[in-house]
């Protein structure tokens, strides 16, 4: 039976419950005010539909595995899963958490796992999203112009060989488009090809540590959630579409230095993103085989 690491009591933890909702606050107000006014982005509101985490569970404040919640309103934790009381407080204890996480936790270690063990490719040069609207009258953000037109963007798409590894971006690629990619992705080799250099793989981990929640500590969700909209700013400036109207200049992939400069930004990524993988991958185990 896992025993505590850490105690603490109500305004301690409390405490953290707020800067934790103070900080997410800087994401989920603005949004919550656009969706008020009925203003779609087509950059920010990917973290909240794309991703099913809403805006109020990442407000929720959870502490983790091994943290003894004390004081006035800590018995409130027992009505989420895995927590159970331990002495004069309450813990979340991975041996109490449902199966249905265990499962979840299989498979998230199984994948980041694999990913951790491979190098960093950095030659996709964001071409996914050019993909994704290569020969098409109908563009994913169609009221949001094209920096190039159609026909430049094609002619960009055509230009270049198209290496795309993760199969949630393969997956909205054009029927026109889909040949053109070096590999052929699907969900049953997700765990063969899925790598750390990739956008859409580190920007996952946000869904990833989410998903293991309430196992996960809400700070690791935060940083997860963090990294995941600096990369989506990237992925969305060197994308074909023009952002000048929501303040963003774009990385012009379509030459050798917008090329560049899109693999330096990506392997800075690659590079926050490992330890917040470690620290999912062990978080998993602990699932999977709670410490006694």
């Amino acid at each position: 039976m896992a025993e505590p690491t850490l105690v603490l009591d109500g305004p301690g933890w409390r405490a953290r419950a707020q800067a934790h909702r103070r900080r997410v606050a800087g994401w989920t107000g603005p949004h919550r005010d656009r969706r008020r006014r009925g203003e779609p982005h087509p950059v920010w509101d990917f973290l909240f539909t794309y991703y099913s985490h809403r805006p109020a569970q990442l407000e929720r404040w959870d502490p983790g595995p091994g943290v003894l919640l004390t004081g006035e309103g800590a018995e409130g934790f027992c009505d989420r899963p895995g927590y159970r009381r331990s002495g004069d407080g309450v813990l979340l204890d991975p041996a109490e958490l449902p199966q249905r996480l265990r499962t979840t936790a299989a498979f998230v270690h199984r994948l980041l796992s694999a990913t951790r063990s491979r190098e960093p490719r950095l030659g996709c040069f964001g071409l996914h999203e050019w993909a994704m609207v290569y020969r098409t009258e109908r563009p994913r953000h169609g009221s949001v112009p094209l920096r190039l037109g159609a026909a430049g963007t094609d002619a960009v798409v055509e230009s270049q060989r198209i290496n795309c590894s993760h199969f949630d971006a393969y997956r909205f690629f054009t029927d026109a488009a889909a040949p053109r990619n070096s590999l052929a992705p699907t969900r049953e080799t997700q765990v063969e090809l899925e790598q750390p250099g990739c956008l859409h793989a580190t920007m996952d981990l946000y869904k990833w540590a989410y998903k293991l929640a309430p196992a996960v500590p809400s700070e690791l969700v935060a940083d997860c959630f963090e990294l995941a909209a600096d990369v989506r700013e990237l992925d969305m400036r060197a994308s074909p579409y023009d952002l000048a109207a929501y303040g963003f200049s774009p990385v012009r992939i379509e030459t050798s230095d917008g090329r560049a400069r899109y693999a330096r930004a990506q392997a800075g990524f690659a590079e926050r993103a490992a330890p917040l993988r470690d620290r999912l991958i062990e978080l998993a185990a602990d699932v999977l085989d709670p410490p006694g």
